[in-house]
C-alpha cells in the first residue's frame, strides 16, 4: 500500500469547484481524479489546474474505441500533465497498446465496473463470472504495457495471481454503514488495503460529506493496517 492511497473523484460540475475542493482536500490525500463529468463539460483543461496543486491526477477518460482512436486521444490527454489515464481493458490488446503508445507510463485498464455483478453480466450475454473475466480482461491489459487496472476488491486476488505487477486501483469504497448507491461490489478502506489494493478511489463518501476534509482523514485513518 502507498503511505497515502486515498485518490478523491472530483465528481462536480464546474472546474472552479473542482480546483477549490481539491485544495481543501490536498493535505489528507494522495491524488484526485477527474472523470466524465469535468472532462465533458469544463474540459480535460482541468487536469492541468488540478494538478498544478502538486498532487497525481487520474484522467478518468475511459476510452474504448478503434485503436487508431484511443491513440489519438491518448496522445491528447497527456498534455494535461495526468499522471494516469483510464481505458475499457475490453477494447482488446491492440487499443490498450494504442493508448500506452499515445500516453506513455500511466495507462490503466478498467476491467468491469463495480457496477456489474454476475447476474448483469450474465443479462450482458457474458458466460462466466466478475471474477473470470477480471482476470482474463487484467492479463491482456499486463501483456500490452499497461501500468494497471481498475478493479474491485473483491477480484484483488484474481489480480494478483494473474498479474502481480500491476498497479491495482480499487473503486466501489464505502466506510462501515454507509449507503451504497449504485455501487454494487463494494468494500470499507480497511478491507481494501488488507487485500492488497494500492490506492482506493474514494468519491461521495468524502465529496458529500458536511466536512469533506475530516471524512478523507477518518478514511485514510481506516485504510492503515
Amino acid at each position: 500500500m502507498n503511505a497515502n492511497p486515498l485518490i478523491v473523484a472530483l465528481d462536480v460540475p464546474t472546474a472552479e469547484e473542482a480546483v477549490l475542493l481539491a485544495r481543501r482536500l490536498a493535505p489528507a490525500v494522495g491524488g484526485f481524479k477527474v472523470g466524465l463529468e469535468l472532462l465533458s463539460g469544463p474540459g480535460p483543461a482541468t487536469v492541468a489546474a488540478v494538478a498544478r496543486l502538486g498532487k497525481p491526477v487520474f484522467i478518468d477518460a475511459k476510452l474504448h474505441d478503434i485503436p487508431a482512436t484511443v491513440g489519438r486521444a491518448a496522445t491528447a490527454l497527456r498534455r494535461f500533465g495526468g499522471r494516469w489515464l483510464t481505458v475499457h481493458a475490453a477494447g482488446g490488446p491492440a487499443m490498450l497498446e494504442a493508448a500506452v503508445d499515445g500516453f506513455g507510463d500511466g495507462v490503466v485498464a478498467i476491467t468491469v465496473l463495480t457496477s456489474l455483478d454476475d447476474a448483469t453480466l450474465a443479462k450482458m450475454g457474458y458466460q462466466t463470472s466478475a471474477g473470470r473475466l477480471v482476470a482474463r480482461l487484467s492479463k491482456l491489459a499486463a501483456g500490452a504495457g499497461c501500468e494497471g487496472v481498475v478493479a474491485s476488491v473483491h477480484e484483488l486476488g484474481v489480480v494478483r495471481q494473474v498479474a502481480p505487477d500491476l498497479t491495482v486501483f480499487t473503486p466501489g469504497i464505502r466506510p462501515e454503514g454507509a449507503e451504497v448507491a449504485d455501487q454494487k461490489r463494494v468494500a470499507t478502506p480497511g478491507e481494501a488495503t488488507r487485500r492488497g489494493a494500492d490506492y482506493l478511489i474514494v468519491g461521495r463518501p468524502i465529496t458529500r460529506a458536511a466536512d469533506p476534509l475530516a471524512a478523507a482523514e477518518s478514511l485514510l485513518v481506516e485504510c492503515r493496517p
